[in-house]
């Protein structure tokens, strides 16, 4: 979809912090971070609504939520990784990844806009954990 900011953020013709891809996902960081760390992973290929993704790609997405979320985890020494799906905010199916250490750490009302010198800093800190 031409207009979709996250179809842009796939072909690199709008900025992103991008954590890992592989063929079939892209997971970056939210610019609007619930808490330091949340990030987001997209399908590849533009999808409104998770009902619509496909297998093994639907089964697929929640296996590489899993491995990123024990990374963000670790690399956020945070207690829990809370995940919301949605293709609202964004007409794209996304997985949000939220380090969450209390109940109310998972409020989207919370979100701030993080500078680009602190998505810089988060997204090596998470990259230095990767071995997937």
């Amino acid at each position: 979809m031409k207009k979709c900011l996250f179809c842009k953020i796939i072909s690199n013709q709008a900025p992103s912090h991008k954590l890992w891809e592989d063929k079939d996902f892209l997971a970056f960081l939210d610019i609007n971070p619930v808490n330091t760390g949340h990030t987001l992973l997209i399908p590849k290929k533009h999808i409104d609504d998770i009902l619509d993704l496909e297998e093994p790609r639907y089964s697929n997405i929640f296996k590489t939520a899993k491995k990123l979320a024990k990374i963000i985890r670790i690399a956020m020494k945070s207690k829990r990784i809370g995940i919301g799906i949605e293709g609202l905010s964004v007409p794209h199916l996304h997985v949000h990844l939220i380090p969450v250490n209390k109940i109310n750490d998972f409020d989207p009302n919370r979100a701030k806009k993080a500078t680009q010198e602190e998505l810089l800093e988060v997204a090596e800190k998470i990259k230095q954990k990767m071995n997937i």
